[in-house]
């Protein structure tokens, strides 16, 4: 997801008389439309609504849908339900934090990857389990992990050029 511009004033637009009530569906639309919810974004959101930035980001901290930052072109979801720990979901964790060099939350640097983890995807029969932009990968371990980063590294070569 990449940012577009106005997108905030956009959803600030289809919201013209909220207030304080609609600050979640307003903040989902804003991470929607730019891919996360910007220190910009906020202060357009707290004078909009008449709510404090800090009210603003002590409701988003709250819930983990919402993004801070950037996700990379290929975002990792990392699932660390139940099933998913007892195959092994931290040290699959672990390993692409190391691979890639950032921890659960961040991008790299060159935007290419970011980690998510999430309670539960409900494919605890498939444990366990990662999602790469959106498409499931099962059984996974530490080595499967390090040849999906290659192949995924390979295809992002592919069409750079």
């Amino acid at each position: 997801m990449t940012a577009k511009s106005g997108g905030v004033e956009r959803v600030l637009e289809q919201h013209q008389f909220a207030q304080r009530d609609k600050l979640i569906p307003i903040l989902q639309q804003v991470q929607e439309s730019e891919g996360y919810i910007s220190k910009e974004a906020v202060l357009k959101v707290s004078r909009h609504l008449g709510v404090p930035a800090s009210k603003i980001y002590g409701v988003a901290t709250f819930y983990n849908q919402f993004r801070f930052s950037p996700i990379g072109r290929n975002n990792i979801v990392v699932c660390r339900g139940t099933a998913c720990h007892v195959k092994g979901s931290a040290a699959l964790l672990k390993a692409l934090e190391d691979m890639l060099g950032i921890k659960a939350g961040e991008t790299t640097a060159d935007g290419l990857f970011s980690i998510e983890v999430v309670a539960c995807m409900g494919a605890c029969g498939l444990a366990p389990v990662i999602s790469v932009n959106g498409e499931c990968h099962a059984a996974m371990t530490p080595e499967k992990a390090s040849h999906l980063l290659d192949q995924i590294r390979a295809e992002e070569k592919q069409h750079a050029q």
